[in-house]
């Protein structure tokens, strides 16, 4: 069993974690008041390409979560960041949604829609993605040579089902151009690793990651020798879990017994 003192800071993941939709799921504020009310860290992290990180501190705050701008890590956020730390000029051919081109624009980060132009190719989810777009996005990529993704998701949990998220893009995009992907923002990468160990000061060892997906949650977790706890609200679940060679070190129905008891426990 896990108690808030069992860690220092608890990182959730939003998506099937924390929501579905606009649906705020079981126990979350019961849990996030706990962890609050024992002095331990919260950090809200999202691979969702859609959100930038005020837009995810509003979204918790309209279901009811108290959220801060600093405890937000969104996809976006961090390719912003990603292009903003490099030292060459850069000029980013977008696929994707108002977050990627506003996180962006945040940085003053240059933007362009000319192919040719481009020294970088970044794809997010777009649900307006048409054959145009993958035309467009085929060109940038053979001329730069640099695919960028914000997120490896092939799929987002919505509340009737799943939609495709970014990876479905970004492979038809991958074969078009004949370019492999170059680099993953999105959890489970180091790149998000090391923005979470930036932000909270902590040794590896006192972080718990808790979300909904063996692949990306649980396996940054495993990357970067943070505890994990997979809650099974969203995509993975138990058969998928006997599958899988990434096994959390905590498995919980909900949330709201993640302070209570756990199916099982890997050692």
């Amino acid at each position: 069993m896990i108690s808030p003192n069992h860690y220092d800071a608890y990182c959730f993941d939003l998506d099937g974690t924390i929501y579905i939709g606009d649906q705020l799921l079981s126990g979350v504020k019961q849990v996030l008041e706990t962890i609050r009310s024992h002095q331990k860290k919260v950090l809200f992290i999202t691979n969702s390409p859609t959100l930038t990180r005020e837009e995810g501190k509003e979204r918790l705050e309209r279901l009811g979560v108290e959220a801060h701008i600093e405890e937000v890590v969104t996809a976006p956020y961090l390719s912003a960041l990603y292009f903003a730390e490099m030292s060459t000029e850069v000029f980013v051919f977008i696929i994707g949604e108002h977050a990627i081109k506003k996180e962006l624009e945040n940085f003053s980060i240059p933007i362009t829609d000319n192919p040719t132009e481009a020294t970088h190719v970044l794809v997010g989810l777009d649900r307006s993605f048409t054959y145009n777009d993958l035309h467009m996005a085929m060109n940038a990529v053979r001329h730069c040579k640099k695919l960028i993704i914000t997120n490896p998701d092939p799929v987002c949990p919505v509340p009737d089902g799943f939609i495709p998220d970014t990876m479905a893009l970004a492979s038809a995009i991958e074969v078009a151009s004949g370019q492999n992907i170059n680099k993953v923002i999105g959890k489970p990468s180091d790149t998000y690793g090391n923005k979470i160990l930036d932000i909270l000061g902590l040794d590896r060892n006192r972080i718990l990651v808790i979300g909904d997906r063996l692949e990306t949650d649980i396996q940054l977790g495993k990357t970067n020798d943070f505890g994990t706890c997979l809650v099974l609200t969203g995509v993975s679940n138990k058969k998928d879990i006997e599958a899988s060679v990434i096994k959390p070190d905590y498995i919980i129905e909900k949330l709201d017994s993640l302070f209570s008891t756990y199916i099982s426990h890997y050692v």
